[in-house]
């Protein structure tokens, strides 16, 4: 735009390109997220607590449920609370496992692990993935309870006559009792922080009479105790489930931040392996997008700027 002696006294300013750049946030206990402002979607897991297992020829404790997508419809510059499910405490004097707590972000809520079942056909809880079943008469406890789509976790095993299934994990159910303790179901692989890491494996059962204990599943799940035999390993994970003591003893508890259910103790003296605690990894993708802040600039502010070199 010209003035009277014909110099240009203005210019329009030029819209830039910008970016956005990704975030990808780990919680490993309760907290807050606040979106970026450019941020309109996320990519999420939400792993909750999972259960621990029951004690006295007891069933495996079932992992917390496991939640993950992408495309998560969210605001930007807006503070989200964020849940992140404690393990269910150990069980002791012929018990039932105790659940593990719910993990939420925004919309998703992920179901805490059912506790697994003890001796006298006590049977497993319900939960994100169930507990282990005892016999004679006990059933084991069904996954994905409530349910959601994709499903978020399986059913425990069944047992037998002084011996527990395994608990459930976020992809397989947990395994029978079979002349042994049940093993805990698999869990499921999440690289969404950068890392392959198992979470939301089963627990393994107890066993009594012969027979070792069951391991726990990969995805941090506690193994189970025997009286006689080898008690079972730990599964790996984020943080790898504990291993069983033998003979008798305390079962392995599920590993920190997994959501891994606890291994299931022999005799009712001892503690059954606590719940694992859960854990919410959110990734906020990178934005490409247009800065269009406009306005008239004054030559003589045009001229000094490229003058030295910030003008861009």
């Amino acid at each position: 735009m010209a003035n009277s002696n014909g110099g240009f006294v203005g210019i329009d300013y030029v819209p830039e390109a910008a970016t956005q750049s990704a975030v990808t946030t780990t919680f490993t206990a309760s907290g807050t997220l606040t979106t970026a402002a450019k941020t309109v979607s996320i990519d999420y897991l939400v792993v909750a607590g999972g259960a621990s297992g029951g004690s006295q020829n007891a069933g495996g404790g079932g992992a917390g449920g496991f939640r993950t997508a992408t495309g998560l419809s969210v605001s930007g510059a807006t503070a989200y609370p964020i849940t992140v499910g404690a393990g269910g405490a150990a069980a002791t004097l012929a018990a039932t496992g105790n659940n593990g707590s719910n993990s939420v972000f925004s919309s998703i809520t992920s179901t805490g692990g059912g506790g697994g079942g003890s001796d006298g056909g006590t049977s497993g809880v319900a939960g994100g993935s169930g507990g282990g079943a005892t016999q004679p008469g006990g059933s084991a406890g069904a996954g994905n309870t409530p349910p959601v789509s994709p499903s978020q976790g399986t059913a425990g095993g069944a047992g037998e006559e002084n011996r527990g299934g395994g608990g459930g994990g976020s992809t397989n159910v947990g395994t029978a009792a079979s002349g042994k303790g049940g093993n805990g179901g698999t869990g499921t692989v999440s690289s969404l922080d950068g890392t392959p890491y198992y979470y939301s494996g089963g627990g393994g059962g107890a066993s009594y009479g012969g027979g070792a204990g069951g391991t726990g599943g990969a995805g941090g799940g506690g193994g189970g105790t025997s009286n006689s035999a080898a008690a079972g390993a730990g599964g790996p994970g984020r943080n790898a489930g504990g291993a069983g003591s033998t003979p008798d003893g305390n079962a392995g508890a599920g590993g920190a931040n997994t959501g891994g259910g606890g291994g299931a103790g022999r005799d009712r003296n001892d503690n059954s392996g606590a719940g694992g605690s859960g854990i919410v990894i959110t990734k906020q993708p990178a934005v490409d997008f247009v800065n269009n802040t406009s306005g008239i600039w004054d030559m003589n502010a045009v001229y000094d700027n490229r003058k030295a070199g910030t003008w861009v």
